[in-house]
């Protein structure tokens, strides 16, 4: 599963992607996380507020930290 996690850098663009690790790790799903900063592909993938997440090419969350159930759905997808 491929995860892209977009934002600058800001706390919660860090908190995004330990909690999708935390996530994984527990479900035991394997993925690959990269962060993307540059704003030109932020806002390619027609995000506006950071943290993005973005699973497999697909935008599946804009704006502030998801909730833990939410990665979790997004896992076991």
């Amino acid at each position: 599963m491929d995860i892209k996690v977009l934002g600058t850098g800001c706390a919660n663009c860090r908190n995004t992607i330990a909690l999708i690790e935390q996530v994984a790790k527990a479900k035991g799903v394997p993925v690959a996380i990269s962060k993307v900063e540059e704003l030109r592909e932020i806002m390619g993938y027609g995000v506006m507020s950071t943290p993005g997440v973005v699973i497999d090419g697909k935008v599946v969350h804009a704006g502030g930290v998801p909730s833990r159930g939410n990665v979790e759905q997004w896992l076991s997808a």
